[in-house]
C-alpha cells in the first residue's frame, strides 16, 4: 500500500487529502477484506472525532469525504492496484453495451439568490438543472425565466441537517405529518413555478427519517414529481424509499463538484464526474453556480463529448 498526503494550501477552509494506493486488484463489487478493515477503521475513528462519512465510487477508485456540521475537513481516495488516472482512463472509455453513449446530468443548487448567477448559467450551451431554494429574493424570477427558457427547473427542499448549520426559515424536519408537508411543499411549488423535480438542500437528519422520507415520498408522488438524493448523509434512505413508494428518483453518485472553491479543484472534480459517467452508464453530479464552478465548467465540459459522454438533464436519469 502506497500513500500520499495533500491539500489545497492556498484555498481557505480546504480539507486535508489522502491517496491511498492499494496493491490488490479488485474483481466485481465486492471490496478485498483488507480494504473494508480499512473503511472501517476510518470511518470509526472519524465517528469518534464527531465526523460523518460520505463514500462514493467511481471505476477502480473509492472517494471517502468526512464532514463536520456540513463543511468536508478531509478527504480519503482509494485507488485499486491496476486503476489509473480518472482524467486518463475515461478517455478510452468506450460507449456502453447497450450502444448508447454514458450520460452525466449536473444539477446546480442554491439558485434564487443571485440573478447574475441564474443568468451565467443560462448563458451557457450545456443541459445544466437547475434547483432554486424557496424564499429567496429572486426564486420566483429565475424559475420563470427557466421556463421560458425551455431549462429544467428543481425544486431544493430545504431539510433538516443534523449540526442544524445554517436553516432555512422553512424546512422540512421530523415530526412532520403528511399535511404538514404537503402544505409546506406546495407553498414552496408556489414560489418556485414550474418545478419538475425535487432534491434536498442538506437534510442530513432529514434524509435519515425513515417515516419523514414516507410522508414526503407519497406527497411528491401526488405532485407528480421525481427525487434526487442528494446523499448528504451515508444515512440516507431517501433513495430506497422513493424507489419503495413508486416515486421516480435517482441519486447523486460521483463526488460533488465544488466542496473547495477553486478552479483547479473543481476542475479536477469534473473530470471525476465525466470519468465516473463513462465507468457506470450514468452519473448526477451537484454543484453551485459559483464562479469558479462555472468557470471550470465553460473550460471542461468540452471534454465530455471528446470522451463519449452526453450530458443531460436530470429528468433523464431518473427511473
Amino acid at each position: 500500500m502506497h500513500g500520499e498526503v495533500g491539500a489545497f494550501d492556498k484555498v481557505a477552509n480546504s480539507s486535508d487529502l489522502v491517496e491511498i494506493h492499494i496493491f490488490i486488484k479488485r474483481h466485481g463489487k465486492d471490496y478485498p477484506a483488507s480494504v473494508s478493515r480499512l473503511i472501517n477503521e476510518l470511518n470509526g475513528i472519524a465517528t469518534a472525532h464527531g465526523l460523518t462519512p460520505d463514500q462514493t465510487e467511481s471505476g477502480d477508485a473509492i472517494y471517502i469525504s468526512y464532514r463536520r456540521a456540513g463543511v468536508i475537513t478531509h478527504t480519503v481516495h482509494i485507488h485499486f492496484a491496476g486503476s489509473t488516472d480518472v482524467s486518463r482512463d475515461s478517455e478510452s472509455a468506450p460507449a456502453t453495451s447497450d450502444n448508447r453513449a454514458p450520460r452525466l446530468a449536473i444539477i446546480l443548487d442554491d439558485l434564487g439568490n443571485d440573478n447574475a448567477a441564474a443568468q451565467a448559467v443560462f448563458a451557457m450551451p450545456y443541459p445544466l438543472t437547475i434547483s432554486i431554494l424557496p424564499n429567496h429574493a429572486h426564486s420566483l424570477e429565475i424559475a420563470q425565466q427557466a421556463q421560458q427558457r425551455g431549462d429544467q427547473v428543481m425544486l431544493h427542499l430545504p431539510m433538516q441537517s443534523r449540526a442544524r448549520e445554517h436553516p432555512e426559515a422553512q424546512e422540512l424536519h421530523g415530526g412532520m405529518s403528511r399535511a404538514d408537508i404537503s402544505r409546506l411543499v406546495s407553498q414552496f411549488l408556489n414560489e418556485v413555478p414550474g418545478v419538475i423535480g425535487v432534491n434536498n438542500h442538506q437534510g442530513s437528519a432529514s434524509t435519515a427519517d425513515k417515516k419523514l422520507m414516507a410522508e414526503l415520498m407519497l406527497v411528491l408522488k401526488e405532485h407528480k414529481l421525481f427525487y434526487v438524493d442528494s446523499r448528504t448523509s451515508a444515512a440516507t434512505v431517501a433513495y430506497d424509499t422513493a424507489q419503495r413508494f413508486g416515486v421516480r428518483a435517482a441519486f447523486r453518485n460521483v463526488p460533488f463538484l465544488d466542496n473547495v472553491e477553486d478552479v483547479s479543484a473543481v476542475r479536477k472534480q469534473i473530470e471525476i464526474a465525466i470519468a465516473g459517467a463513462a465507468r457506470k452508464k450514468d452519473a448526477i453530479a451537484i454543484g453551485h453556480a459559483h464562479p469558479s464552478t462555472l468557470e471550470a465548467l465553460k473550460e471542461m465540459l468540452p471534454q465530455a463529448k471528446t470522451q463519449g459522454v452526453k450530458l443531460v438533464f436530470a429528468s433523464e436519469l431518473v427511473r
